[in-house]
């Protein structure tokens, strides 16, 4: 396996929305910006793996501002975090009003990716080669993240198990 940096794997998705996107004051549905959030979380994943990936959580997604039908809905992913088989994508989304040329911030969220052998359980994935200061803070917020989550998700389990 090969060891990559953020860079290798990052992505931009473009994607126009339309009125079967939106509700009919014309702002984009959550739910749709969500899975275009999901498909670029899993590119990078699944870039930087090789193999096959799922999505194991979608978390603090804020929606800071509308998108509305007729804009670009433009989502950047790039990878945070590498542990033994969980990656985590950070995203940014941003609405371009193409006829004013503008792009605005609207949200932003992290996903947690996992990769997949042929028997469907988790497997190693490359390390992630940090080059700069940023990526290194980037790496050492995400690893934080992952540990919190870690301890949510064995919570939520617990609770599950016992009613």
């Amino acid at each position: 396996m090969k060891a990559k940096s953020p860079n290798d794997t990052k992505a931009e998705l473009i994607v126009r929305m339309f009125p079967s996107d939106a509700n009919p004051a014309g702002n984009v549905f959550g739910g749709e910006i969500l899975k275009q959030i999901d498909l670029a979380a899993g590119l990078v994943a699944q870039r930087h793996a090789q193999m096959n990936i799922v999505t194991a959580s979608i978390d603090r997604v804020n929606f800071l501002k509308p998108v509305y039908v007729g804009n670009a809905l433009i989502v950047n992913a790039r990878l945070n975090y590498v542990s033994k088989s969980s990656m985590e994508i950070e995203i940014k989304v941003e609405a371009e009003d193409i006829a004013k040329n503008t792009r605005t911030l609207t949200g932003t969220a992290f996903v947690t990716a996992v990769a997949l052998d042929k028997d469907g359980k988790p497997t190693p994935v490359p390390e992630l080669v940090l080059v700069s200061d940023e990526e290194r803070k980037k790496f050492a917020e995400g690893k934080t993240r992952m540990e919190q989550r870690a301890r949510e998700y064995k919570l939520v389990k617990e609770r599950a198990e016992h009613g």
